[in-house]
């Protein structure tokens, strides 16, 4: 059990992260790795992952690899099964991996539903509760889910992204309530824009501005925090065991403005997409 007012520590630690081929998932691997800690990763993407296993084993820390589909219930729960076997022990999970869908809510296919929610908020259950019960058992560790600020706000030609990210924040609320005296801490992570490909690997239906400029739109103006210093604020908070991160000034902003207009910031980010 964590005694109030300590930092935690990760040298000696184990780690399972989702989504660790690129991004937020590679840099929080590496970043642990560099404090001591060994990782569990997965991604479906096995050629990048490998590249951040090696990374991993340069700063002399061991990572187990393995594909996965994190919207496949049955596979997530055989990767934790294998983690656990293989490490002895996994004292946290992050659930990062995540997908983007752009069109409008009246257009969207069920496929596109499906298929954002079966990784966004389906693999953000799977992997809690593929690890839980684990957690329960050694009284310590940490559940890190992560959101985006769209779980804080919502805007248009994101609602499939804002249903999953709010749903997140959701479940991961109620879960860090629940877990009240457990040992185990649970995280709801709120990324700002951070560079990543996730605008690169999404499904774009955007008739007002096609997919590539959306990339540059995002990596020029809206990217504005690395992945190493969102690992870097992610871990802090784990430090803590603090009860969410903000992960960048943008997020920061975002958090105040929705606190100040609940309903009236929607007419906010109007006039700032009309002035862009």
């Amino acid at each position: 059990m964590p005694l109030t007012g300590t930092r935690a520590t990760f040298d000696g630690r184990t780690f399972a992260i989702t989504g660790a081929a690129s991004g937020i998932g590679r840099a929080l691997a590496l970043h642990l790795a560099s404090l001591g800690s060994d990782v569990a990763i997965c991604d479906v993407n096995e050629r990048e992952l490998e590249v951040t296993a090696r990374d991993v084993e340069r700063r002399g820390q061991r990572a187990s690899v393995e594909v996965v589909d994190v919207s496949d219930r049955e596979a997530v729960h055989a990767f934790a099964a294998r983690a656990i076997e293989e490490h002895g022990r996994v004292d946290g999970v992050i659930n990062n991996a995540g997908v983007s869908v752009t069109d409008q809510a009246a257009t969207m296919s069920y496929e596109d539903l499906d298929w954002i929610v079966g990784i966004n908020l389906w693999g953000v259950v799977h992997g809690t509760k593929a690890f839980l019960p684990h957690l329960l058992d050694n009284r310590d560790g940490w559940v890190v889910n992560v959101s985006s600020v769209f779980g804080i706000i919502a805007v248009p030609g994101q609602s499939a992204y804002n249903l999953t990210k709010f749903a997140v924040r959701g479940y991961t609320e109620s879960l860090r309530q629940e877990l009240d005296g457990t040992g185990v801490t649970a995280i709801c992570v709120h990324p700002g824009g951070v560079k990543t490909n996730i605008v690169r690997a999404s499904r774009h239906h955007d008739e007002a501005m096609d997919k590539d400029e959306a990339v540059r739109r995002f990596d020029a103006q809206l990217a504005r925090t690395s992945p190493e210093d969102a690992a870097r604020t992610i871990v802090d908070a784990m430090s803590r065991r603090a009860p969410r991160a903000l992960v960048g000034a943008d997020a920061r902003v975002i958090d105040v403005v929705q606190r100040v207009a609940p309903v009236g910031y929607a007419a906010l980010l109007k006039l700032a997409r009309d002035r862009a």
